[in-house]
């Protein structure tokens, strides 16, 4: 069973969409970086920084959704997304 997106407060979203341009951003410099054969060692460093905003994003988003969950009383949703954030 797929995790349902639910719709998140004006606020949030508007947060989330922010944070996943940023990242947007952060992987075009990854490219440039990597075409213009910049040293190793500093495409990782970006790249560690890439995913670890991503993985901010990936729990917000199931923090939310679990959030609303609970005010639903939707257990079978809740232990989905549970499952997802202990990954």
């Amino acid at each position: 069973m797929a995790l349902k997106r639910n719709k998140l407060t004006l606020t949030s979203e508007d947060k989330t969409v922010a944070q996943l341009k940023r990242i947007r951003g952060q992987v075009d410099g990854l490219i440039r970086m990597y075409q213009s054969e910049r040293p190793c060692v500093e495409i990782a460093q970006q790249i560690t920084a890439a995913r670890n905003s991503l993985s901010r994003v990936a729990r917000d988003v199931l923090t939310n959704a679990a959030d609303h969950c609970v005010k639903e009383k939707d257990q079978k949703q809740l232990n989905l997304i549970l499952k997802e954030l202990l990954k």
